[in-house]
């Protein structure tokens, strides 16, 4: 099978990661891919995988929206005639040309699918972040019902959809996945790196709808001890003040982005306790690569992340006072290593259970052969 996948490589995000382990994971099962995506040199990324590559132009991109060139649907069209691939993936990287997909690919008879992930709260009054994204989802829902699928990620995130009108037979539930042998419980040197007994982790981008403040508020206020630190994973746009305000004290420690992949897998390994503070997610897959490594796992009940954790498998929060509750909740896990432990066996089983990658690539095999078998796909050239 031939996937043209029309998703990002740059800058760093979950979109990133979803379609890299996606694509690889279908060339490791013998298909062929086609990766198109935003980038204005082939410098600017490097192809650590045998895809194809086709690169747009851009005017501006970020790790939340893209606006594409005035000739970049010409050059997509041009380039799905000359790849004639079997269907078109497009992961949506919220850019205008999401909105014309559809009609390129009627035009040229081939079967789109879409998987679409911006983070959501179910309920969008909650906060402010919240009810931006619910917006999103509005501006979407009338042209994913051009798709002949549309994966999501949850039931939640299903029924918003649903309730926007979209029909329920456009969309089909494929959680983000793990490698779980990968991802997995292991020897690591990071306590003794960062001279912790107890190790809490964040990771993910340092920005506003990720709520990190409210998790440094709750770590100054309940001053757990030299022996337990505080590491945070990843870069954003209040980096800096954040650092400004909370930064000066050797339990807390600011690691910036981690490229490198067994770097952040033996940080995890090393972690006790992983939090992520969101006010809006979609499905947080470095709360699965947490939970897959055996972390003890907290995490607010927004998008999927509450669904992911339910009956268990972690403690989730609500996000209104989110500070309040971890306040509780720090002292709490520094002290009760068998909550750690005992939380820690039930997220990976969880895993296992629900979000292996190799499943949910299955799954989707199985998607792009219904879809395909549904109607006689032709390609009709240029007249």
């Amino acid at each position: 099978m031939h996937i043209a996948w029309l998703g990002k490589k740059s800058p760093f995000c979950g979109n990133v990661t979803y379609g890299r382990e996606v694509t690889n994971a279908f060339l490791d099962r013998g298909n062929r891919v086609s990766f198109l995506h935003f980038a204005a040199t082939e410098s600017e990324t490097e192809n650590d995988s045998d895809c194809s590559e086709v690169l747009l132009p851009f005017i501006y991109k970020s790790q939340v929206y893209t606006i594409p060139s005035l000739n970049s649907s010409k050059i997509l069209m041009r380039s799905l005639l000359e790849l004639r691939p079997d269907l078109v993936h497009a992961s949506l990287t919220l850019s205008p040309l999401d909105f014309l997909l559809p009609e390129i690919c009627q035009e040229l008879n081939l079967p789109l699918i879409a998987t679409f992930h911006p983070a959501f709260d179910s309920q969008k009054l909650r906060n402010l972040k919240a009810s931006t994204q619910f917006l999103t989802y509005q501006l979407y829902a009338p042209f994913l019902a051009q798709y002949d699928r549309v994966i999501v990620f949850s039931r939640l995130q299903r029924d918003l959809l649903v309730n926007m009108g979209v029909k329920p037979d456009k969309l089909v539930i494929i959680p983000n996945g793990v490698d779980p042998d990968k991802y997995s419980p292991g020897i690591s040197d990071v306590k003794q790196q960062f001279k912790a007994e107890r190790l809490f982790i964040y990771q993910g981008r340092v920005a506003t709808e990720k709520n990190v403040e409210a998790l440094l508020k709750a770590w100054k206020h309940c001053n757990l001890g030299e022996d337990s630190k505080l590491l945070i994973v990843g870069d954003g746009p209040l980096d800096s003040s954040l650092k400004l305000s909370y930064g000066k004290t050797e339990q807390v420690i600011w690691l910036g982005f981690v490229a490198d992949e067994h770097q952040r897998i033996n940080i995890l390994r090393g972690a006790d306790v992983f939090i992520l503070p969101s006010l809006v997610e979609g499905l947080s897959l470095s709360l699965l690569e947490a939970m897959a490594c055996g972390v003890a796992c907290i995490a607010t009940n927004t998008g999927a992340d509450g669904e992911v954790l339910e009956g268990g498998a972690g403690v989730v929060l609500d996000t209104k006072n989110v500070t309040t509750q971890l306040k509780t909740l720090l002292p709490l896990f520094r002290d009760q290593p068998e909550l750690i432990q005992a939380l820690g066996q039930k997220g990976r089983k969880r895993v296992l259970e629900r979000y292996t990658l190799a499943n949910n690539i299955t799954i989707l095999e199985k998607l792009y052969k219904e879809i395909l078998n549904e109607r006689k796909f032709n390609f009709i050239p240029i007249p």
